[in-house]
């Protein structure tokens, strides 16, 4: 009798998140700082829901992403790399500029990030931040953190 229970609430708590998923969505408005201006990515506000590269306190910093091989190879594959982030999408990309939207599943919250590749360095900068609310549980920071490590792991292979 228990286990038919717990089937059925799990079954009423995966439908609830599916029909909230489908009927909310929270994904707010595209922010209007998005972009590079003067080679420099947007500072993060005071929330703790955002992460960047550049410029900016202890609590926000993320270490910038570097490379050794040719600029144009770098962004290529870093393309093809955000091509798997599960849930994300491109939304936008320049030669040196590139902006995807990440959706959570159930509420779908929708989180910004850019990533700069600056002509002179061999280095990516990025920001990445949710568009609502003030906490994000650490969602921006482990994203690109996993994002690091596919693109170390390329990195490596490229080197062998």
């Amino acid at each position: 009798m228990v286990s038919i229970i717990s089937i059925f609430s799990v079954f009423i708590i995966s439908l609830s998140g599916f029909f909230l998923g489908s009927i909310f969505h929270f994904e707010g408005q595209i922010p209007n700082n998005l972009g590079v201006v003067d080679g420099k990515l947007s500072p993060c506000p005071s929330t703790p829901n955002c992460v960047v590269s550049q410029d900016t306190d202890s609590t926000h910093y993320i270490e910038p992403l570097t490379y050794q091989f040719d600029r144009t190879q770098a962004y290529d594959s870093f393309v093809k790399i955000l091509s798997v982030v599960p849930n994300t999408k491109i939304v936008e990309q320049t030669e040196d500029y590139i902006r995807t939207e990440s959706r959570s599943k159930i509420m779908g919250f929708v989180d910004d990030a850019e990533f700069y590749f600056p002509k002179d360095k061999k280095v990516i900068e990025f920001r990445s931040a949710s568009r609502l609310g003030e906490s994000d549980l650490g969602v921006n920071r482990r994203r690109l953190e996993q994002i690091r490590l596919a693109f170390e792991d390329f990195n490596k292979l490229s080197n062998i």
